[in-house]
């Protein structure tokens, strides 16, 4: 009898090693594709990952051991998608599913990094940046320290804070794998405006069937072909955006992308396009062959649809925004008036 129970322990000790070896890389952070995990597949659009010349076709890296994709983990959930360039340290793009604005003020989130990309494999979750160690893979915070003064560049978000719904998504937005260097004005001025009015845009318009909101984005950034950061971190030469989602009242799935020069600037607004000429500007950037795409097929690569509110012309382009994209006041001719109150005028002209 003994040995009957013996044996029984083992089998059913053995078969629970089989279930294991069977299950998805549940916690796995750096893997090889990001279908590799159900849960980071989710952010992008039916799955479908970006085609970039050179760099990620069909959801295959075609240089594993310099680009990595990251399944951003944060207290235990999966939050975004990530493809990193460990050679230019700076993310390629960033994929997130936008579900609202954040319902929190902006935490304050101390910097971290992705330890996998240190080879620390029984370490899945980003980590708090040391500060002491210059990492050979990625970026760390001592890269950015004084970056202002040196090179006139400060930490610009992929996956923006301000379209984190929730506190913990918002402080997973602060992992250096998500940071590229960003010319100050730029960042602090069109970039920002644009993040700002994008996600009015997308809270409008982006309801499913079920009237919750809910949108694809991608955000990625062209690096330069020398301009580094204590020459270590690319400083890139342009930043993209697109989103794509379906929207109810339309019953079609409607799509916008922006770009810009990642250059000091006056405050103009960034224009909206559509993601054929995305698709065609990214396609000369990276080396032709006409395959770039950032969504499916259903994401609508023609016109926009001017009757959204896309807010492109309007008195919101004249706002001062902060972090957390709240707009306070208008510039005019160097004043500063009330939205309501320019409002109120606007439509009094």
């Amino acid at each position: 009898m003994y040995s009957l129970q013996v044996m029984m322990g083992v089998l059913n000790h053995l078969s629970t090693l089989l279930l294991l070896s069977l299950l998805p890389p549940a916690l796995s952070h750096v893997v090889e594709k990001f279908s590799d995990v159900p849960q980071c597949q989710n952010f992008f659009l039916e799955g479908t990952t970006p085609n970039l010349t050179g760099i990620l076709v069909d959801g295959t890296v075609q240089n594993q051991n310099r680009y990595k994709p990251i399944c951003q983990l944060f207290n235990n959930i999966y939050r975004f998608a990530t493809l990193y360039d460990t050679t230019n340290r700076i993310p390629v793009f960033s994929a997130y599913t936008f579900t609202g604005p954040p319902t929190d003020p902006r935490p304050d989130q101390p910097w971290m990094i992705e330890p996998q990309l240190n080879g620390e494999n029984n370490s899945p979750e980003m980590q708090k940046d040391s500060k002491e160690i210059e990492y050979q893979k990625q970026a760390g915070d001592n890269d950015y320290k004084n970056s202002i003064p040196i090179k006139g560049v400060n930490r610009g978000h992929l996956f923006p804070c301000s379209h984190a719904h929730d506190l913990d998504t918002q402080k997973s937005t602060f992992t250096l794998t998500n940071i590229v260097p960003q010319v100050v004005s730029f960042n602090n001025g069109r970039w920002r405006k644009m993040e700002c009015k994008v996600q009015t845009t997308l809270k409008l318009n982006c309801k499913d069937a079920n009237d919750q909101i809910k949108a694809y984005v991608v955000t990625g950034a062209v690096p330069s072909n020398n301009n580094t950061l204590k020459n270590r971190v690319n400083i890139p030469d342009l930043m993209w955006t697109a989103y794509c989602c379906y929207n109810n009242n339309l019953k079609q799935w409607v799509a916008q992308a922006h770009w810009g020069e990642n250059q000091k600037e006056d405050n103009k607004t960034l224009p909206s396009n559509t993601l054929a000429e995305l698709y065609d500007m990214l396609d000369r950037h990276y080396g032709g062959g006409g395959d770039v795409q950032v969504f499916p097929d259903q994401c609508p690569k023609g016109d926009i649809l001017r009757e959204l509110p896309l807010r492109d012309g309007d008195v919101y382009d004249h706002s001062v925004y902060d972090d957390d994209c709240v707009y306070s006041s208008v510039g005019v001719k160097g004043y500063y008036l009330p939205v309501v109150l320019v409002s109120v005028l606007v439509m009094m002209m």
